[in-house]
């Protein structure tokens, strides 16, 4: 039976059309009125938590976070914020500096602003991208907010603490990992720490417009939904301007602030897809004064038994999995340049999805794949082994749904909202799932719900075996995990012959569904070496790497529902979980081309096959 991704109004009013309420954002912060705070900060590394506590674990009465006055010849302070001492903001402390590579603990943070002149009758905020994973601030001294979470952004209202004229903002950042955290203690990517994503200083009205977002019935009819924040949210007259689309409608909010327009297009709707990106240009108002731009494209996307369709024609995704980090350079990828850089190479690849695991990457990334036209897979770093008995962890991975679908309920590029990654399938995991899959539908009901699961492995009679020793042979799949019943799509990772079996084994087997829904391929690949050549079945070898896709390629072409796959990874990538001494030297070594960007035959292998399914009608 097909499921309608599309909001109706009727449904809108009983939802509340709620998608980040409970993390309401000020939206595309970058466009509005205010100035950027990236550049050099100062840095004090605290290995022993000094900044708040003394030798005793006593909380200090000021701390680093404190103002000090010029320190006389004769007092003694043994951390001190210096021009000599600084990290580059955005980015990660691991690759700025050679002592911190593997440094997991705990840095502070100063930059100074100035704010301007008179703020009479504004307000202020401080819109933070993101910091890993867990940041205290203070303004001028005043401790203002911490957030959680090393992926999605935050931000505080300052304008109690903020000055005219010079300000001293402080933020301390801790990249711990605990074992009740999302993620938790062991991931497959590296614990970059830092201020890794932009800070912007805001100024707004007393009463401004926080947010707005949109949905498209399949009539092309646009709903939006305005979000007011002041005292005076009642009585002012907030206008939604698209004006290549004729579109200019006015209203005044109800008593929660909300303004709902269902404005009619005088012009017809070229949807957005990865063929033709259309972006439109929104302006709100109120006045003659912009509360805020965005650039917005309308598209629908929804599932029809074992078929995606995108504006109502089946789509199959030809993707690849990617983590946040440059291409040219070592580190987190921060940026506009960076974002473009990643995703130029996998249009070359020809993809039209990446999947953007295994967390909330930065927003350059998916406002990038807006205008570059590519599908997302979004995700939050449910990953491996968490403490899914504890409620205070459901609670931080349902606070990373929110302010993931708070950030980027508008960007047209978003197509599935994913809740993990390979955590297993017990009772007390699908749980956790469940209620995970419950909050994405509570939130956003318009896009599409999954999550990279495993199948069960069918085995028989003599083969390799799990290990590839002797053993039982891999003769199928049954894709039965019970978070499939919610899911939209049906996701598998995969990694026959890197992990177990060889590569040219499982050909031609058999996968079953249970549900008659789209089928994917999250991930599968192999470990490569760039440049290392050897036997068709040594490891690492660039051939070992072209025989495995081959075969699994090829195998693709044979299952069922299926709707596309993203294989791991675009790029080589660090992870402390890979030492391997002349082969991986800290990378995990599945990438598409090297950490440097150079290609390697499974680049081309894979290339090749997504230009000739580009050529395939998806029915």
């Amino acid at each position: 039976m097909m499921r309608l991704v599309l909001i109706l109004m009727a449904m809108m009013v009983v939802t509340g059309m709620a998608r980040g309420d409970d993390a309401m954002l000020i939206g595309n912060p970058a466009a509005r009125n205010g100035i950027s705070l990236d550049g050099e900060w100062q840095i004090l590394i605290d290995r022993y938590n000094e900044g708040l506590t003394d030798y005793l674990g006593r909380e200090k009465r000021v701390g680093w976070w404190g103002e000090r006055g010029e320190i006389r010849p004769w007092e003694l302070d043994e951390a001190v914020f210096d021009d000599s001492s600084t990290l580059t903001v955005p980015g990660d402390w691991n690759t700025q500096r050679d002592e911190l590579f593997f440094y997991e603990g705990i840095v502070w943070y100063r930059t100074a602003f100035e704010a301007g002149g008179t703020m009479h009758g504004e307000r202020s905020f401080l819109c933070f991208g993101g910091a890993n994973k867990r940041a205290t601030v203070w303004l001028n001294g005043v401790e203002v907010g911490s957030h959680e979470g090393g992926f999605t952004p935050f931000q505080f209202e300052v304008t109690d603490a903020v000055r005219v004229g010079q300000n001293v903002l402080t933020v301390r950042v801790d990249n711990t990992r605990r074992a009740d955290g999302v993620p938790a203690l062991k991931t497959d990517w590296w614990n970059y720490g830092g201020l890794t994503r932009s800070v912007r200083f805001v100024r707004t009205s007393r009463t401004f417009v926080r947010d707005i977002e949109f949905d498209l019935e399949r009539s092309d009819r646009i709903l939006a939904r305005a979000r007011v924040d002041g005292p005076r949210r009642s009585e002012v007259t907030v206008r939604l301007m698209i004006p290549e689309l004729g579109v200019d409608v006015g209203g005044t909010a109800d008593e929660n602030g909300d303004i709902w327009f269902g404005p009619e297009p005088r012009q017809p709707i070229e949807r957005w897809s990865p063929e033709s990106p259309k972006l439109y240009d929104v302006e709100i108002r109120i006045g003659n004064k912009v509360e805020m731009t965005d650039r917005i494209g309308f598209r629908t996307i929804e599932t029809d038994g074992g078929r995606v369709l995108l504006n109502g024609e089946a789509v199959v995704f030809r993707g690849v999995s990617i983590h946040e980090e440059a291409l040219s350079r070592r580190g987190r990828a921060t940026g506009v340049a960076d974002a473009r850089e990643l995703l130029s190479l996998a249009i070359e690849l020809g993809c039209n999805m990446v999947r953007l695991a295994h967390y909330t990457h930065n927003e350059s990334v998916v406002r990038m794949a807006d205008e570059m036209g590519l599908l997302v897979w979004s995700e939050i770093p449910v990953y491996w082994t968490l403490e899914y008995e504890n409620p205070e962890t459901l609670d931080a991975a349902k606070a990373h749904l929110r302010e993931m679908i708070a950030r980027d309920h508008n960007r047209a590029s978003i197509a599935v909202w994913s809740i993990g990654n390979e955590t297993g399938d017990g009772p007390i995991r699908t749980a956790f799932r469940m209620a995970l899959g419950e909050e994405v539908r509570r939130l956003d009901p318009s896009r599409l719900l999954s999550a990279a699961m495993f199948a069960r492995q069918i085995r028989e009679g003599p083969g390799y075996g799990k290990d590839g020793s002797a053993g039982e042979r891999l003769v199928g799949l049954m894709v039965e995990d019970p978070f499939g019943a919610m899911a939209d799509i049906l996701a598998i990772n995969l990694y026959v012959g890197w992990y177990h079996d060889r590569p040219d084994e499982f050909n031609g087997a058999p996968v079953e569904l249970a549900w008659d829904k789209p089928f994917m391929i999250s991930e599968f690949g192999a470990g490569v070496k760039q440049g290392y050549r050897g036997e068709q079945n040594q490891r690492w070898t660039e051939e070992y790497g072209a025989w495995l896709y081959e075969n699994t390629l090829e195998w693709s072409e044979t299952l069922p529902n299926f709707a596309g796959m993203t294989p791991w990874i675009l790029k080589d990538f660090l992870s402390p979980r890979r030492p391997l001494y002349g082969i991986q030297d800290w990378y995990n070594r599945k990438g598409l081309v090297s950490e440097t960007g150079v290609k390697k035959d499974v680049f081309r292998v894979l290339q090749s096959h997504y230009r000739r399914l580009a050529e395939t009608p998806a029915d």
